[in-house]
């Protein structure tokens, strides 16, 4: 095989490649060869056919299987005997393939960067740690107790007020016909609650059992019934009941209520939960703390061919984006051009990443396990009810789909070794600051 190298510039590069036609011949012969022991021709005994015949009627077929073979094959052998890694599959150019003669072929190629380990001793991050106090959980105590309110029939006749239970009839209209759907009895609404038509139990507030009054609303836009969405309607509302709220102290009782022993286990409970809550906020404070930090050390060039993929994907959901009117404000008083040279170094950042994450892995030897992969297909299948198998099945005969989950696996593996090797500080604070936006780092 010859090989000619035609373009050597940054990480492209081209060469020129030659298979003799000797070789092409003997690869096909060899082909032919072992179809003749197995060919099954009437005629003629199994393994007794005559070359002449095989060739006659496969030997179109196998010379179309022995080129793509030959072009295959030498790529990668252009690619192992450099010493090289391709960025992206190669781009090859057939010149000659003509039976009989040498196969000639171009092949250009987009090369990733050698990538220079940086020191992960000399990069300085600062976990922030925070812890539930007293009053957060008091806070939630009082929701979960509000979520367990006892209803109590309130006796005598009053207004209802903000959070009662108010047991109605109604019937609502359009153009003053009564529409499908909008006619209920004995319905318990909670006034100036969430659940009906916006406006519908606010203007609820003030209605005592006995009354009636007429309120008026609009359905909102995207309501689910075509026929009523953004139509002005009326209901004629009748009270008939009242009920309050009762919502039990925050004691043992409660607890039992919850199906707990004492209220401390219900607290400690809380505390736990609200902790996870606060270290996996502060796991992503200081995992992007880290990325940028990797960002800014990334001194390597970044594949035109993997930024232009990663930018295409990106733009093709800005001008979806746009096209329904939901561009992110700080984007809409920008030109396309504004926004494609953001985005472009948006796109350059993610690679290099990218890029400097998998060589840490890889000189690290840091691997996704079997099972560690197995968990997260469950997790993901968790997320279809009732099809869990299906999308079990789906991954295990469709490895490539698979694969998409050992990205994000393997990039918190390589966060945790790098974060395990840098210099961190740990600062306590509140939780207000913890949640506090960081700037961004572009």
């Amino acid at each position: 095989m010859q090989v000619t190298e035609t373009l050597s510039d940054g990480l492209k590069r081209a060469w020129s490649v030659v298979v003799p036609a000797a070789d092409i011949d003997a690869r096909r012969d060899k082909r032919l060869a072992e179809i003749t022991k197995t060919a099954n021709i009437p005629g003629f005994r199994p393994g007794k056919v005559p070359v002449g015949v095989i060739k006659k009627r496969y030997g179109s077929a196998v010379m179309a299987e022995v080129l793509e073979e030959s072009v295959n094959g030498a790529t990668q052998q252009v690619m192992t005997d450099r010493g090289l890694r391709p960025a992206v599959q190669p781009k090859v150019d057939v010149v000659s393939l003509d039976e009989g003669k040498d196969l000639a072929f171009n092949v250009e190629v987009e090369l990733l960067p050698e990538i220079k380990l940086p020191d992960f001793g000399a990069i300085e991050l600062t976990r922030l740690k925070a812890a539930p106090d007293e009053e957060a959980i008091v806070k939630a105590l009082t929701e979960i107790a509000a979520r367990n309110a006892d209803l109590v029939a309130v006796d005598e006749v009053r207004p209802a007020v903000k959070g009662d239970m108010l047991g109605v009839d109604f019937v609502g209209k359009v153009d003053g016909v009564a529409f499908e759907g909008g006619t209920a009895t004995d319905i318990d609404l909670e006034v100036d609650g969430p659940g009906f038509i916006p406006g519908f139990t606010e203007q609820c507030v003030g209605l005592a059992p006995g009354e009636s009054r007429t309120i008026e609303v609009t359905f909102p836009a995207d309501y689910g019934a075509a026929d009523l969405a953004g139509k002005t309607a009326t209901f004629d509302i009748t009270a008939k009941t009242l009920k309050t709220k009762q919502i039990p102290a925050l004691d043992d009782d409660l607890a039992k209520k919850l199906g707990f022993e004492e209220l401390a286990r219900v607290r400690d409970l809380i505390s736990q939960q609200m902790q996870r809550e606060y270290d996996q906020v502060s796991r992503s404070r200081i995992k992007r703390q880290l990325l940028d930090a990797l960002a800014g050390l990334a001194a390597f060039p970044a594949p035109e061919s993997m930024v232009t993929a990663e930018f295409d994907t990106i733009w093709q959901r800005i001008e979806a984006d746009k096209a329904k009117g939901e561009l992110d404000d700080e984007d809409k008083a920008k030109d396309d051009e504004t926004l494609k040279a953001e985005y472009r170094a948006i796109s350059e950042r993610r690679v290099k990443l990218g890029l400097l994450l998998s060589e840490i892995g890889r000189a690290n030897n840091i691997l996704v396990a079997p099972d560690e992969m197995n968990r997260a297909m469950r997790q993901e299948a968790s997320r279809y009810q009732g099809q869990e198998q299906m999308v079990m099945d789906f991954f295990r005969k469709n490895p490539q789909a698979a694969e998409s989950l050992r990205g994000p696996i393997l990039e918190e593996k390589v966060v945790d070794f790098v974060i395990e090797l840098a210099k961190v500080t740990e600062t306590l604070v509140s939780i207000e600051e913890l949640t506090a936006e960081p700037a961004t780092a572009g």
